[in-house]
């Protein structure tokens, strides 16, 4: 168990590593390509990090051999936008609230500095894809598989909505030079795809070596494999979005925070999810509803905050209570 502790440890701190080389690279790479920064958060980056939990979903529903092996995919698919919805913005506004509170001559602390009616035309996007997937697994029909295919077109459609949408630049989104360029001021396309690459392939390694460990933590804390599913296993895989939003935060780039997890909700509601119509019965369970009702709930009141640019640093980390509300729930559920 000590291994595994270490383990733990060491594979959350090369993922954050990692992270640092990946948001430099992926930047220089939305530089070349000439997109707007809020693009580079929800297309390049949210992309890139959700490749970890896209995997699990895809190695449990094509090569999970019993229905339950298949239930890790269908779980993983629901918990992902509920930790997205709630502990990944909770992060964001804390860590925003702590930079703030350490330059109190700064800006306004229940300020955010993003295009909050783009980030709520975000949030009204994914709850009507999120809505409809929650309902197709309420009920079992022949061409149920079929449907997969319209998911995969909401998320080309918001692609192209995102690339094709104008931006606007501000100080705090300048260049820090690229990490394996330090001295070259105009670093190349080949470079910097290098470094976003090979970051992006340590990041999927050592989240591989972070899932496996909790894994092991859950089955020592008696833990069943649904249980994992739909509390741990997200919180491990959407470890790199967290990071970048840390990261992000950190420089000053609030906008490429929100942007990032915005697109990884996205790309939650929609290959994951299609994955799981495609190749399983997608029929929920009563803690898998309770799921979809949570993240629905935390995205009404994203939504709303958002759409009317009311959008607090409080009420972004308070959503986090959500998914300790739901963390309880789960908890009596299996246990009590």
């Amino acid at each position: 168990m000590i291994s595994t502790f270490l383990l733990f440890l060491a594979s959350a701190a090369v993922i954050y590593f990692a992270c640092e080389y990946f948001v430099n690279g992926v930047e220089w790479v939305g530089h070349r390509l000439e997109l707007g920064a809020t693009a580079v958060g929800t297309v390049l980056a949210a992309f890139g990090t959700a490749l970890p939990e896209s995997a699990v979903t895809f190695m449990a529903v094509v090569f999970g051999g019993t229905p339950e092996q298949k239930d890790i995919g269908v779980g993983a698919a629901m918990g992902g936008p509920l930790v997205l919805s709630t502990l990944a913005y909770a992060v964001v506004g804390l860590a925003l609230m702590r930079l703030r509170q350490r330059r109190p001559n700064g800006a306004d602390d229940s300020c955010i500095q993003a295009d909050q009616q783009r980030l709520a035309r975000d949030q009204g996007w994914f709850m009507a894809i999120f809505v409809f997937k929650v309902a197709l697994g309420l009920i079992a029909f022949a061409w149920k598989p079929w449907l997969g295919i319209l998911f995969l077109a909401a998320y080309a459609l918001y692609v192209k909505r995102e690339l094709s949408a104008e931006d606007t630049c501000t100080e705090a989104d300048v260049l820090e030079p690229l990490k394996l360029r330090p001295g070259d001021a105009q670093p190349t396309m080949t470079w910097a795809a290098l470094q976003t690459v090979l970051a992006l392939v340590v990041i999927a390694v050592a989240s591989r070596v972070f899932v496996a460990q909790i894994e092991v933590l859950g089955v020592w804390m008696g833990a069943s494999p649904h249980v994992a599913a739909l509390l741990l296993a997200p919180v491990a895989t959407e470890l790199p979005e967290i990071m970048n939003a840390i990261i992000w935060v950190r420089q000053g780039k609030e906008r490429l925070a929100l942007a990032n997890i915005s697109g990884a909700m996205m790309i939650q509601a929609t290959i994951p999810s299609a994955l799981g119509i495609f190749l399983t019965p997608w029929l929920l369970d009563g803690t898998l509803i309770a799921a979809g009702l949570f993240t629905m709930l935390s995205i009404a009141v994203l939504w709303l905050r958002f759409r009317r640019q009311t959008m607090s640093l409080g009420t972004l980390s308070a959503v986090g209570g959500l998914y300790a509300l739901f963390a309880g729930y789960v908890g009596w559920h299996f246990y009590a």
